[in-house]
């Protein structure tokens, strides 16, 4: 097993800044360049041992600050008692400012307030202990190698972390961005799954049922009736579907897409089902008792759609009897749908469903901020019907919050 370096492996950067403060301090020493020339000539050549204590310093100043700085320091101290070269001086100053800049927030924040109290305390102390005004620059010389480089570093590193902060916020945006693309893209998803089923099942659910009926009857008449409402209900199907594959591919498509179902477009829609509903014994009735001005077109739609889903459940649930849809609103109140049809107990429906009508119902209610219910209730003559209750906003109430929890059978 390799045994682990006591110290991690220098800079390349760093590796460059030592051996350039090296070559530099031997030519000040080969050329007697020192601050301090007295002592430099009693010492001669002790003055290279503080030299390369800095060098090794300068190579862990980025990899291993908390020990670089006492080093450079023991460095420095060295330096000054062996004549002084500019070259340790200057790689000083470099390994204070890599301490802030690189260190641990614990030693870089110590770092500027213990240069600016050494510095204070050798601009006070050097003129009392020398007794010469000219002892003043030693703190200026003192502050100029400590407190300049880490109030440098302390500036660069709150830049840098400021940055990092931001490109931190901008991800978090991005992020954030994305999050709300996958809802919306799962919005729109689930809107065109809840209009697709509305396009298709109350087409398919009559198609169905003929084709039952059809494969029950030994008259050829009565089959050829079935199967001309089947191919009746293809075609609108079809139609319908196109309609929406129209809308879904918008201004690229090669035609313009058919306008959206609206309330007017009612009674057509009970004469189908009233075609559909009479072998069933069924009838149906439409009571409009609306006054105001137009409505908005997504309440339009929702009401057109619901009113849809439940003639197709009552198609394939209800028990004979009268089916009646009412639609009440009165200026800028808010839009009231009914649909009750007989209710009773069924072994099984007349056309199989998925189950997703009441909860696309709902769901649409709920997406304009109105309040739904569905299930069983007593009539005014006292039998039993299923009612389908829808409160759409029209006014500014529109896409407020609201909406009841559905309750009994399950839909188309």
């Amino acid at each position: 097993m390799t045994a682990r370096p006591p110290f991690p492996r220098p800079h390349r950067d760093d590796v460059l800044i030592a051996a350039a403060g090296l070559a530099g301090g031997l030519v000040l020493w080969r050329l007697g360049l020192f601050n301090n020339q007295p002592v430099a000539r009693e010492l001669g050549d002790w003055a290279l041992l503080p030299l390369v204590a800095m060098c090794l310093a300068e190579l862990l100043r980025r990899t291993a600050p908390p020990v670089a700085l006492p080093l450079a320091v023991a460095a420095l101290a060295g330096d000054t008692l062996t004549g002084s070269l500019l070259a340790t001086v200057m790689m000083f100053t470099d390994v204070v400012y890599a301490a802030v800049l690189y260190g641990r927030p614990r030693l870089s924040r110590a770092v500027l307030p213990v240069s600016v109290v050494l510095t204070v305390a050798v601009t006070v102390g050097a003129p009392a202990a020398l007794r010469s005004p000219e002892a003043l620059l030693l703190g200026v010389v003192c502050g100029v190698v400590t407190v300049a480089p880490a109030w440098t570093a302390v500036i660069v590193r709150d830049h840098r972390n400021a940055a990092a902060a931001e490109r931190l916020r901008a991800e978090q945006t991005a992020l954030l961005a994305e999050m709300d693309r996958v809802q919306a893209v799962t919005a729109e998803r689930s809107r065109m799954a809840r209009e697709l089923h509305d396009v298709v099942a109350n087409h398919l659910s009559a198609i169905a049922i003929h084709a039952t009926a059809a494969q029950s009857l030994d008259d050829p008449e009565a089959s050829r009736k079935a199967l001309a409402v089947i191919r009746e209900n293809s075609v609108q199907g079809l139609a319908e579907m196109r309609r929406l594959i129209g809308l879904l591919r918008g201004a690229d498509g090669d035609e313009e897409p058919s306008a959206a179902p609206k309330l007017d477009g009612l009674d057509v829609l009970l004469d189908h089902a009233r075609a559909h509903g009479a072998a069933g014994g069924l009838t149906f009735v439409l009571r409009d008792e609306r006054s105001g001005g137009p409505l908005p077109a997504p309440v339009e739609l929702a009401a057109y759609r619901i009113v849809q889903e439940s003639l197709t459940n009552a198609l394939k649930h209800a028990a004979p009897g009268e089916v009646t849809v009412a639609l009440s609103a009165s200026g800028d109140g808010p839009l009231t749908v009914r649909a009750t049809s007989p209710y009773a107990e069924r072994p099984g429906p007349r056309a199989p469903g998925s189950g997703a009508g009441l909860i696309g119902m709902r769901e649409r209610v709920e997406l304009l901020g109105g309040t739904f219910a569905a299930g069983p209730v007593t009539g005014a003559d006292g039998r039993a019907l299923w009612e389908v209750r829808a409160v759409l906003p029209v006014g500014e109430e529109l896409a407020g919050e609201g909406g009841e929890g559905t309750r009994g059978r399950t839909g188309t």
